[in-house]
Parts: structure tokens; C-alpha cells; sequence
């Protein structure tokens, strides 16, 4: 028992986890030519909630036709909770020293579980930032037709250009943002918030 516990609190290689995530392609069109990703999921609980004599004509469509793609964000979200608290391993994580450094350079403390909580805790310019990030995600979400790992697992494995042209946006963007914004945005956090 203790070593099936040590092994759900390891990383698994890439050599595991590759192969899984790859094996989702072929099971989702076997199982009827499916799609693999989350973001439409939002799409499926607004017409779930949203009653029909009020609606937007976006979110009238027979939702019972996806309650699968509910099922598996779903078990997303049940995974994410076990990895994350029931077999959540105890051990501090190994922080690289090109990290470190870069966020001593930023001088930006670690909070626990390592979130800064200059960008994470309740203060309002934290708080407008983190709603300003879901309003862009969603966006950008809606405008390229569907998220990061439908594009990149589903879509680019069943060669769609439009797939590719995400993808490459999709880094693009995360590039630019992980060597331009977040150090101008933790430089202005720490000038106006002072944890």
C-alpha cells in the first residue's frame, strides 16, 4: 500500500503520461468522433442554466447531446483534487535556481505553495489582474474556437490548420507574457502592495 501511495505522489515520466494523453485521441473518435477539451464545457452549463424563454439563441442546442464532455470535466476537476490534496505529496518542491533567482530578482516573496501573494492575495489591483486574465483567456478561448489542450491534443493530431495556428498563438503568447508582462507586472504589484 505504501509504495502505490509513494507512486500516486510521484510525477510520472513523460514516457507514462505522454502515451495516456496520446491514447485520448483514438479513444474520443472511436467512442464517436469526439473532441478532446474542457473550454466548451462553459458553453454546455450556461444552456444548462439558462431557460429558454430568456435565452441567447448561442446557448439553445440539445446540451444532453454533450453530458459526456460534463462527465469528463468532471473527473477533471475530481483528479485535480485528489492529486492535488488527497495524494498530494508532503515533500517541498524542488524549486530550479534559475526560479529562485529570477524571483529574488523581482523581489517578490513566496507565499505558501509557492504563489506570490502579491498577485494572489485579496487585494483590489491583485484581484483586477486575475479578473482581466480570465476575461483575455476567455476571449482568446471563443475567438480561436476552443482551448489549449483541444487544439493541442485533438487538434493537431487530426492535422487541422486552424489547430496549428492556435497552437503557435497559443505559445507566442505565453512566451511574451512570461518574458515581458510578468516582470513589469511584478515589479508594479510590489510598488503599490506591500504584503
Amino acid at each position: 500500500m505504501d509504495t502505490l501511495v509513494h507512486w500516486l505522489q510521484s510525477p510520472w515520466p513523460w514516457y507514462v503520461a505522454g502515451p495516456i494523453i496520446g491514447l485520448m485521441v483514438p479513444l474520443m473518435i472511436w467512442i464517436g468522433n469526439r473532441s478532446f477539451g474542457i473550454s466548451s464545457n462553459l458553453r454546455h452549463l450556461c444552456a444548462i442554466s439558462q431557460p429558454h424563454s430568456v435565452g441567447v439563441d448561442f446557448f439553445k442546442y440539445n446540451w444532453r447531446e454533450h453530458n459526456w464532455s460534463l462527465v469528463f470535466a468532471l473527473g477533471a476537476v475530481l483528479g485535480g483534487f485528489l492529486a492535488g490534496v488527497v495524494f498530494a505529496n508532503p515533500e517541498p518542491i524542488d524549486l530550479s535556481v534559475a526560479f529562485l533567482t529570477r524571483i529574488a530578482y523581482w523581489n517578490v516573496p513566496i507565499g505558501e505553495g509557492f504563489l506570490p501573494p502579491v498577485l494572489f492575495g485579496f487585494y483590489w489591483e491583485s484581484i483586477l489582474i486575475m479578473f482581466i486574465g480570465g476575461v483575455l483567456v476567455g476571449f482568446g478561448t471563443r475567438y480561436a474556437s476552443g482551448c489549449t489542450s483541444g487544439h493541442a491534443i485533438t487538434g493537431l493530431s487530426t492535422m487541422q490548420p486552424q489547430s496549428l495556428l492556435a497552437v503557435l498563438g497559443i505559445f507566442a503568447g505565453g512566451l511574451f507574457a512570461a518574458h515581458f508582462i510578468t516582470p513589469n507586472l511584478m515589479s508594479y504589484l510590489m510598488s503599490v502592495i506591500r504584503p
